[in-house]
């Protein structure tokens, strides 16, 4: 285990009051603003954790905190054409057949460019269009099955809607197929690992991609996982597809995390997780959260799939609370008077 060494913004000062100059501001926004921040530090003997203000953490003389620091505090560039000054939505648009969400609703193309159509009326700001399940136990499919399902999508949605079109996929063909069709960003479950084309196809395209983590292939898993402490072995596995990334020439600024919500987690990871979402801000990307309809809200409340708004509303408040970017849901119009709400 390589050491660790994070910062997480604590102690929220609200999202409209606080001095800027007493807080720590999360990629140049003015909300939300923090008070304080924890200082982790985790090696082969342990972790050692304390805190500091916002005031004593820019006095500091460590060049590591003044690093984070600065990759905490600089604002995000805009990616696909969107800024972030407010947290951004992205609409699910899943064309499969056995979506956990959804059931295949919209597994016909035109019945998915229309659902698409009517998030983006409803306020996304991205369309999230994905033609293979990912869910708990799903079986992969092939390539060309794969672009049968999502490309009509891409290109009709490309002829009519106004905002950005991401990619759903693992696999480097698909990105290729999808990029020429009309979408501008990659979405992969895998981080660029599934496929070994994916990293060289994201560096030539020039394509943003967002990172997930997930520990296991979804067909397996929900099969046991483990983690030494999952906040930061997630962290530390952003910090190594990174370091892959500008490697391969893909800058920090075309980078989206996601921690992966569900994906190789027991209920009290994805509570960990969405606990230290403020954490990931420190490694200088964009930040994601996708927990809309899933099944840790069932194992909390016994709610099924189709009746957890409530629980994905407070999970995307929660992100946006700690400075998320993206939220990533299936109920637009819902997320969009919550955030509204919010942030008045």
């Amino acid at each position: 285990m390589e050491d660790t060494f994070a910062i997480r913004p604590i102690a929220e000062l609200g999202i409209g009051g606080g001095d800027p100059a007493r807080g720590l501001a999360v990629a140049g926004r003015s909300q939300p603003l923090f008070a304080a921040a924890e200082i982790i530090a985790r090696d082969r003997h342990g972790s050692r954790r304390r805190r500091l203000s916002a005031l004593e953490l820019r006095a500091d003389a460590d060049p590591r905190l003044a690093l984070l620091l600065a990759q905490l505090e600089r604002p995000r560039a805009p990616i696909a054409g969107l800024s972030f000054e407010a947290p951004r939505i992205m609409g699910i648009v899943n064309v499969t057949p056995d979506s956990f969400a959804d059931g295949g609703r919209y597994f016909d193309a035109g019945a998915a460019v229309e659902h698409a159509l009517r998030l983006e009326a409803e306020g996304a700001d991205i369309l999230d269009v994905g033609g293979e399940s990912t869910r708990p136990g799903a079986a992969g499919i092939d390539v060309e099955e794969e672009c049968r399902r999502v490309l009509p999508v891409i290109a009709a949605l490309r002829a009519q809607a106004r905002v950005p079109i991401s990619i759903d996929t693992r696999h480097g063909e698909v990105m290729r197929r999808a990029l020429a069709a009309g979408a501008r960003l990659i979405n992969d479950v895998s981080a660029l690992r599934h496929d070994p084309s994916s990293l060289p196809t994201v560096a030539q395209t020039g394509a943003p991609v967002v990172l997930m983590h997930a520990q296991g292939d979804p067909a397996t898993m929900q099969n046991a996982p483990q983690y030494a402490d999952v906040v930061l072995d997630v962290y530390d596995f952003f910090a190594a597809r990174i370091a892959a990334s500008e490697a391969a020439g893909i800058p920090r600024s075309r980078l989206i995390l996601d921690p992966g919500i569900g994906f190789g987690k027991t209920l009290a990871h994805n509570l960990a997780l969405l606990a230290a979402l403020s954490l990931f801000h420190a490694l200088g990307c964009v930040v994601m959260l996708g927990a809309s309809r899933k099944s840790f809200i069932g194992h909390l409340t016994g709610a099924p799939a189709a009746e957890r708004l409530p629980g994905s509303l407070a999970a995307a408040l929660m992100g946006a609370a700690q400075g998320v970017q993206i939220l990533r849901v299936h109920d637009v119009a819902a997320t969009r008077q919550a955030l509204t709400v919010w942030q008045a």
